[in-house]
């Protein structure tokens, strides 16, 4: 390929709206254009890097027995109602009616399709365990798309759903996959990318883990334990708390606060710490916008994945009434107003001499005893898990949180879509059953940008060969001097002719430009032919990490190339 007539343009500013190093130099290179919020498409040298991941992740799926499949993009609403998710996802999912009035939507997900492509295939034990895989083109409404392809509306994804007549058997396929997915990181040039436990959210199931890349620029918190190596996804991670209860109890009495709202203002007013508070967070369910009262310690906050899975449906934040019967600012957990499903979290389990709302505007109790004022609580986990605070695990002290990029997913679902959809198979006693299922995922644009957001410099991306869109970037600097334009055009064609994959610079611009435009490209090994080094009789070759620079004889070129393609490591 010849880099004049590589379509996309590159430049050097970087763009004011990019929070992400991997947006922002896939713009300035030419790699991808925005179309909609959350829709790009594609210049060949992305397409070429997304080629090459599908290809190590289709190598991985056959090799733990997988069979390549493509399920529809626009599927009927009706296998979404057999399922049971089409009223329970949300706006996420785009529905709308083909011309006879038929509802459809676009898949966001498969595994209605799944289940649906092999029901009747199988029907007898003697089918299983098989897996299904696809790589296809999604849509979902995000709704904040961020970062380039790191949150995106339309992508590219990997999905395999797995079928097994048994937990235990799906249990050993899902370590199996496990390690398809760190051979996968670890191909593309991610092997530092690390599994972590996750909430199942929409998908459903009791087990999963998400594969994050840690960097800054993540959106996900994950909960890491330095002592024992802990892992998971803030929205999955228990919080553990160590009960504290002082030796006597201080009676419950009625403090005057007047125009005191907030946690932090109450304290300080009453001369308390956020830790020795009750404070009160309120939701309304989506459904009929019935109150949800969380009474949690005043300096924790609320996990609201958490939250929603105990509770079984959708909340959101709650506008708070004059006729509700609560009063913001002044909710305590001690007959509180109106007609509120009320929680408890766990925080406050046998606390005692705590302040907190008094149910009367302008009032706040001291001293309350949770066992002696509220003696009817049940506690739950619903808390953020915080920085420093205790391993689930180990039980010490000192877990860390950082920021990830959710590169991949997997799910054991069990048969939460098997059962709604009636998909059954006869035992070997002749008893029916339904198949336990699996589902692994895996992004294959977002993981190009955490590819790029991992392996780049200010001057561009880094790519690692096994996914560069090219093996050799080839720069004819002064392509109008004869000789080297009649040595840089035999050695693209020598090199082509041995099936290297060569981006060809022979523009007649200032070897700057060139070589800007060549660090932006990325390509992991560039040879330039130039004045200077035709008079020496040599070619030099240099890595786009800087790891190797070296003088290659004009007559020997085209072996060295094809030695660094065939084992980058030796170079």
């Amino acid at each position: 390929m010849k880099l004049e007539k590589l379509a996309g343009e590159r430049f050097r500013e970087r763009p004011s709206d990019c929070i992400a190093d991997s947006h922002a130099l896939m713009l300035r290179g030419g790699y991808m254009k925005y179309v909609a919020n959350g829709i790009f498409s594609s210049y060949m040298p992305l397409k070429r890097i997304l080629r090459k991941i599908e290809q190590i992740i289709r190598e991985e799926m056959d090799a733990i027995d997988g069979q390549e499949v493509q399920f529809p993009v626009v599927m009927p609403a009706s296998l979404w109602q057999e399922s049971g998710r089409y009223e329970s996802i949300g706006r996420e999912m785009a529905r709308f009616q083909d011309r006879s009035g038929n509802p459809l939507v676009l898949g966001m997900t498969h595994e209605e399709a799944a289940v649906q492509l092999v029901r009747e295939y199988g029907k007898s034990y003697l089918k299983y365990p098989f897996m299904v895989y696809q790589i296809q083109t999604k849509f979902r409404d995000e709704a904040r798309p961020r970062a380039g392809l790191i949150r995106v509306r339309e992508f590219t994804m990997k999905d395999a759903y797995s079928f097994h007549t048994s937990q235990e058997d799906l249990e050993a396929y899902y370590e199996k996959c496990r390690s398809a997915y760190e051979r996968i990181y670890k191909r593309v040039g991610l092997p530092e990318v690390i599994s972590v436990a996750s909430d199942s959210g929409m998908m459903g199931g009791s087990i999963s883990h998400e594969f994050m890349l840690l960097t800054p620029v993540g959106e996900d918190s994950i909960a890491i334990c330095p002592e024992c190596g802990y892992r998971s996804n803030m929205e999955a991670a228990e919080h553990i708390i160590e009960m504290q209860r002082d030796g006597e109890s201080a009676p419950l009495t009625r403090v005057h606060t007047p125009n005191i709202h907030s946690i932090e203002d109450v304290c300080s007013f009453l001369g308390a710490s956020p830790k020795d508070s009750c404070k009160a967070v309120v939701y309304q369910r989506n459904s009929d916008d019935r109150y949800i009262v969380i009474f949690i310690r005043g300096d924790l906050e609320v996990n609201e994945t958490k939250l929603t899975n105990h509770l079984g449906y959708e909340i959101h934040p709650a506008v708070i009434t004059e006729d509700c019967g609560l009063h913001a600012g002044y909710i305590g957990p001690v007959c509180p107003g109106g007609d509120p499903i009320v929680l408890y979290d766990r925080s406050l389990e046998g606390r005692n001499n705590l302040s907190c709302g008094a149910n009367i505007s302008e009032y706040h109790y001291t001293g309350l005893d949770m066992e002696r004022d509220v003696p009817d609580a049940e506690y739950v986990d619903l808390a953020k898990i915080q920085e420093g605070g205790i391993c689930p695990c180990c039980k010490k002290p000192g877990i860390t949180i950082s920021h990830g990029i959710e590169v991949g997913n997997i799910f054991q679902l069990g048969t939460k879509y098997t059962k709604t959809m009636h998909m059954t198979y006869v035992d070997r006693d002749g008893a029916s059953e339904h198949p336990v299922m699996g589902c692994y995922g895996i992004g294959v644009g977002r993981l190009a940008a955490a590819i790029c957001e991992a392996r780049h410099d200010d001057r561009g991306p880094i790519w690692p060969a096994a996914v560069a869109p090219w093996q050799i970037h080839l720069c004819a600097v002064r392509s109008d001097n004869a000789e080297v334009r009649e040595y840089a055009d035999r050695l693209y064609g020598e090199l082509q002719s041995r099936g290297i994959e060569v981006i060809y610079d022979d523009r007649n611009v200032s070897a700057g430009v060139m070589f800007a435009d060549a660090d932006l490209l990325g390509v992991p090994c560039r040879v330039i032919v130039s004045p200077r080094n035709m008079k020496k009789q040599v070619v030099e070759i240099t890595s786009r990490d800087q790891t190797f620079s070296r003088e290659s004889a004009l007559d020997s070129a085209a072996e060295e190339l094809c030695r660094i393609v065939k084992d980058p490591a030796a170079s």
